[in-house]
């Protein structure tokens, strides 16, 4: 998906030139015009693949290839042990009978509950949603949303279409559906960027995008795109795409083709040589006899029940198997391609460092973080949270009694820092944190060890550093400052943060899992090459990888492979083993790719955004925490997200077919 040639128009012009030149009005559309708008281009529906009922499952196991040949027999002997014979005789058919029906019904009870994640997708989208028509609010069903329709979006909302902001405050948007960015993402009306620099979704900060959701703030947006044009459609219709058969799958249907072209031949030269020495009934009879004898009429019920035995076998191991089909590709994976979030870290955020400006622990640094972080009543995100919860186990609690919030400047991507007033009753008191060069540009001193002097440029180096340190180490920093001098200041705004004094850093780390590296070890010992596949920054993956022990000397970012042909993409996988800043369509792009060059691919994931990877992978892995429509979309499901409960599942499975 060219990101660029599909938003870099609605992106890229300002609020005033996008109402002009797509011709929309920000008081919204008459009933007449959407009506009309719905006849010409229909509704704001997904399209998917029909749900299957149960006879359907039943149907496709009933005639797989094996059980086909079997009835093809079955009516062949039909014809000539009851219709031709003078004394017919069922026997043979009862045989087959119960074969294929032991067969179908082993498989078809593992196969009905089966992945139905295009279904699944209707549920992550709201049912109503709020417009401007006529000039006025309204509810109204969001499969009745139209191009150029004006959405009004508050805490709560669930996006029901792709829309461009005209209008917003404070707009948060989770989208780690689509991106796997767990960091809720602000959305202004307008944005300075040039259409080739947009590399994903996550640079349109402009756009909201179908089936994300509001966490704070509110919004007026235009509606730019519906149903299948929208991103969302775009991965509805990536999952609804038929799973790729798997080599196993491939190796019994090309058993089937070849069985069946022996009977084609050998039927007919049986029945020639035979015909002059004997009636044509008995020449025949014989010519099918030997047919029956070549086909292993015993082999789909020995797959079924084998397969059947390896799951039962498998789930003591923590080890769900949702497809029996998958069992033999998850022994057999060459490739496990997985996220980093929560499989390689323990998808905890949490406050390693307070260090002071010459990168020495400083426990005052921890006070300051805290009571910014406790008293700011914005979203509380996951720094937030981690920072709290050091504080409290600080025993920090004292200081929520003693200090009163005053006032608070709230947090923006323009200033990328946010600030609160606080009070013990004698003086006020004005904390900021946030990104280092954003608090460096507004502080004129520095604080050292209760020492206050000048801020010089060589400090600033040396800050500059010590954090690009951190970052390496996998922490990612974040610089606190504070000024008292505030006196006589009733109404505070963005003007009060300046001349203030730099305290030093915090730094939050996702730590990697104590059996990750072990587990990867063992993974390469058994000939399973394993891929990470995330849309998290460069720094940070590089950090948990080299932890983990997977090579990441070279690391590929998505919008380096997003202009590249398969063939040049298939060069970069063979030489790379970690690749960053993906979306859902660049994974399940390279999960695709991997599979068509020969290999058995295992994809491991637990959100909406891995749903495609698990649909284009020979064996799709998730856990019994991820979300409906993961677990649907996969064949494989860990009751712990740990890869040595995957490794453990591997072997089992060997075991079983060795």
């Amino acid at each position: 998906m060219d990101i660029d040639k599909v938003y870099g128009r609605e992106c890229s012009l300002s609020k005033d030139d996008f109402l002009k030149e797509f011709n929309v009005s920000t008081s919204g559309l008459s009933s007449q015009e959407a009506d009309n708008r719905i006849k010409k281009y229909g509704l704001n529906e997904v399209k998917q693949a029909k749900p299957k009922k149960w006879y359907n499952y039943f149907f496709e196991s009933l005639f797989s290839p094996f059980n086909s040949i079997l009835l093809g027999i079955a009516c062949i002997l039909f014809y000539t042990d009851v219709y031709l014979a003078d004394v017919p005789s069922y026997a043979n058919i009862i045989v087959i009978a119960i074969l294929v029906t032991a067969s179908t019904l082993l498989e078809f009870f593992e196969e009905y509950h089966s992945n139905k994640a295009a279904q699944k997708l209707k549920e992550l989208v709201a049912t109503t949603t709020t417009v401007l028509r006529d000039g006025k609010e309204m509810q109204i069903p969001i499969n009745q949303i139209v191009l150029g329709d004006v959405i009004i979006l508050s805490a709560g909302s669930l996006v029901p279409a792709d829309l461009r902001v005209i209008e917003a405050k404070d707009l948060y948007i989770g989208q780690s559906s689509l991106t796997g960015e767990s960091d809720a993402v602000k959305k202004v009306v307008d944005i300075d960027i040039k259409l080739d620099e947009v590399d994903g979704i996550s640079d349109l900060d402009n756009i909201c995008f179908m089936g994300t959701n509001v966490i704070s703030g509110t919004a007026k947006c235009i509606v730019i795109k519906t149903a299948d044009d929208t991103y969302f459609g775009k991965v509805a219709h990536t999952i609804s795409t038929s799973k790729p058969k798997s080599a196993f799958q491939q190796g019994i249907e090309n058993i089937s083709k070849l069985l069946i072209r022996f009977m084609l031949i050998l039927i007919p030269i049986v029945f020639i040589l035979n015909v002059s020495k004997h009636n044509i009934v008995t020449a025949f009879t014989f010519a099918v006899a030997i047919a029956i004898c070549i086909t292993p009429l015993l082999l789909p019920v020995i797959l079924s029940s084998s397969l059947s035995k390896g799951a039962v076998r498998m789930s003591k191991k923590k080890t769900i198997v949702k497809k029996l089909d998958s069992i033999q590709s998850f022994g057999a994976m060459n490739i496990l391609c997985t996220d980093k979030t929560g499989t390689l870290t323990e998808d905890k955020i949490v406050l390693e460092k307070y260090l002071d400006i010459h990168g020495d622990e400083d426990f005052r640094i921890l006070k300051h973080a805290f009571l910014n972080s406790y008293f700011q009543t914005g979203l509380r995100g996951n720094i937030d949270e981690a920072v709290v919860n050091r504080g409290l186990q600080n025993n920090m609690q004292e200081y929520v009694e003693k200090y009163k919030l005053v006032d608070e400047i709230p947090f923006d991507f323009s200033r990328r820092r946010l600030s609160v007033i606080v009070t013990d009753g004698n003086k006020k008191q004005l904390i900021t944190k946030g990104a280092v060069e954003e608090i460096l540009d507004i502080c004129t001193l520095v604080d050292y060890k209760g020492t206050v002097s000048p801020i010089t440029n060589s400090i600033k180096n040396n800050i500059r550093q010590i954090s690009k340190n951190l970052n390496k180490d996998g922490l990612r920093v974040i610089a606190v400052c504070q000024k008292n001098d505030i006196v006589n200041v009733d109404n505070f705004s963005v003007d009060d943060e300046k001349n203030m004094v730099l305290l030093g850093f915090i730094g939050f780390l996702d730590p990697p899992k104590e059996s990750a590296k072990s587990a990867i070890e063992k993974l390469n010992q058994a000939g399973i090459r394993v891929m990470v596949l995330t849309g998290d920054n460069l720094e940070i993956t590089k950090c948990i990888c080299k932890k983990v022990g997977i090579n990441s000397e070279r690391i590929i970012e998505g919008k380096e492979i997003e202009k590249l042909s398969d063939a040049g993409v298939l060069r970069l996988l063979k030489k790379c083993n970690v690749f960053v800043k993906l979306s859902p369509i660049q994974k399940a792009r390279i999960v695709r790719v991997l599979h068509e060059s020969n290999n058995i691919v295992g994809y491991m994931g637990d959100g909406i955004n891995d749903a495609p990877s698990l649909t284009n992978s020979d064996v799709g892995i998730s856990v019994d925490t991820a979300v409906d429509i993961a677990k649907e979309s996969a064949d494989i499901i860990l009751l712990e997200k740990d890869l040595h409960v995957l490794l453990d599942g591997v072997t089992e499975r060997k075991k079983n077919f060795c």
